[in-house]
């Protein structure tokens, strides 16, 4: 798995803007007010991802009082920082289509002033959502150890770059 790339989490963003101004501008008309709850989650899972990558940082690092780590565990936080990460761009775009078609409109419609709040605050969800996501992404990697740092991983002379099951001609 590679870390996530922040020119795809820019597309998706992009590409859901561009969507949603479309899809606000036509249907403005008929679609309701926008609820709290999705910016208050986008916030939630940010302050959970967050503590999750501070925790867990402190225990693939070994600090005193960081107990074990198991290594399924860093593997779902990695998957689930990756997914975030995606899923916060999406909702970014999103709000972000929203909020500027939102402000475009600012003077002329009237259901303006009860929306742009909630847009808003989706926008700045998503962002920390993204922040969070990414750090525990990051969080979830091993240090490399001072043998790695010296050579590249081909063709040491301990025989490091081979598998255990490698069979030596």
């Amino acid at each position: 798995m590679e870390p996530t790339r922040p020119a795809t989490l820019v597309i998706a963003a992009l590409a859901t803007t561009a969507l949603a101004w479309i899809v606000i501008s036509n249907f403005w008309n008929s679609l309701p007010t926008l609820p709290w709850l999705p910016p208050l989650t986008l916030i939630g899972l940010a302050i959970f991802e967050g503590i999750e990558a501070y925790s867990t940082r402190n225990r693939i690092l070994r600090k005193e009082g960081a107990g074990p780590l198991q290594p399924l565990v860093v593997a779902r936080y990695a998957v689930l920082g990756k997914a975030s990460a995606l899923v916060a761009a999406l909702f970014g775009g999103m709000y972000i289509g929203l909020s500027s078609w939102l402000l475009t409109q600012r003077g002329v419609l009237a259901k303006v002033s009860e929306n742009l709040p909630q847009a808003l605050l989706g926008v700045a969800g998503s962002i920390v959502l993204i922040a969070a996501a990414l750090w525990l992404e990051r969080s979830c990697r091993v240090p490399p150890n001072g043998r790695d740092k010296d050579q590249p991983r081909q063709n040491r002379p301990d025989g490091a770059d081979r598998a255990p099951d490698d069979q030596i001609a």
